[in-house]
């Protein structure tokens, strides 16, 4: 990366405090950057495209019939859902390995140099992973179609859905964006974020309901974020209650976003200062 492909409309100097609508543009114009890098190397995109169609074709064909009891058709309408959340949520550990492998580029230190808002750089890179969850989304719709799986609602909840999925990757990447920051090492934050993300994705309701769970692990469910957003995708997605789940998964994704937005602005300025 290199300063001197930023786009022309980046001030020559600021004075005084920036604000947040520059802050906005700025954020907007390094994701843009973002975006451009993906269209140039598409295979940056090879492991969300990969990992849901395995997640898929794994779990409903090789552990579709025992956990369905051989209704593998009502298995795919019950998992769909909850494979986009946990690929979408897998997908989201790309940003900060790739701000990892930043940090010793000496990138900060020019991005410091410039007349942008501290946290554009963060902003920007998580905006720009817009594209990584919509082409896994994209991906996983396809083959659900192929294999089976009907929507039960109409448009308006499916891309609300959609939305949700893409809005839960963005909060739950900046805990990978601040161990990006935390940690000199791609492979030591992909590490971590795995070992943070299996036990929440399979303490879950993904793949199986939660009423035939233990009582201990049922009770962690109905809390757990990723059985919330499933819960709130199938309904939007299959119909059923949308209100509740989708008010707990809002509450986590503001919560998530209000920890870890500002402990990975603090790494990110140690490691820029």
């Amino acid at each position: 990366m290199s300063t001197q492909t930023l786009p022309a409309h980046f001030p020559a100097q600021l004075s005084g405090r920036i604000g947040l609508a520059q802050t906005g543009r700025h954020s907007l114009a390094l994701a843009g950057r973002g975006v451009v890098r993906f269209a140039k190397s598409p295979l940056q995109l090879v492991d969300v495209i990969l990992t849901p169609i395995i997640s898929l074709l794994m779990f409903a064909y090789l552990f579709g019939d025992a956990m369905s009891g051989g209704d593998t058709d009502a298995y795919l309408q019950l998992i769909t859902p909850g494979v986009m959340v946990m690929a979408v949520f897998q997908a989201s550990i790309g940003v900060g390995a790739s701000l990892s492998a930043d940090v010793g580029t000496g990138i900060f230190d020019r991005f410091r140099s410039m007349p942008i808002a501290r946290s554009s750089p963060l902003i920007g890179a998580v905006l720009a992973d817009i594209v990584r969850y919509v082409v896994c989304l994209g991906t996983l719709v396809v083959l659900a179609l192929v294999m089976g799986y009907r929507f039960q609602t109409g448009p308006l909840a499916a891309l609300g859905a959609l939305a949700l999925l893409v809005g839960f990757a963005l909060s739950f990447s900046w805990m990978s964006v601040f161990l990006g920051m935390l940690i000199k090492n791609p492979t030591s934050v992909q590490g971590l974020m795995t070992i943070l993300i299996l036990p929440l994705t399979f303490a879950s309701n993904v793949f199986i309901p939660a009423d035939s769970m233990a009582g201990w692990l049922r009770a962690w469910s109905d809390v757990n974020p990723v059985s919330l957003v499933s819960d709130a995708v199938r309904g939007l997605l299959n119909g059923g209650e949308v209100a509740g789940p989708l008010a707990g998964s809002l509450l986590w994704m503001a919560g998530v976003v209000a920890v870890f937005f500002p402990l990975a602005l603090h790494a990110y300025r140690r490691n820029a200062g």
